[in-house]
């Protein structure tokens, strides 16, 4: 019988096949997904997707881009934003 806290899914299970030719299932911390941006949904890049224990201990500049809106909109999205207020 699995240990209770490995049976939610928080957890994602990964199944391995060990030398001996057997199947383990290892249990393993999920990845961030995918981020967005606010205005029009795309997917931001610049953006790592990792686990977020590890995420969290990056530097500041490696989270996001540094531009205005960084991390928030698309350049697209950025541009026109920025098109808009002058």
């Amino acid at each position: 019988m699995v240990e209770g806290k490995l049976k939610s899914r928080k957890l994602r299970r990964v199944y391995v096949r060990m030398p001996g030719g057997e199947t383990r299932i290892l249990y393993k911390k999920r990845i961030m997904g995918k981020h967005k941006c606010g205005n029009c949904g795309k997917e931001l890049h610049g953006i790592p997707r990792m686990i977020k224990s590890r995420f969290k201990n990056l530097p500041k500049t490696k989270k996001r881009p540094e531009r205005p809106y960084g991390g928030n909109l698309c350049s697209l999205c950025m541009r026109e934003k920025i098109k808009e207020g002058i």
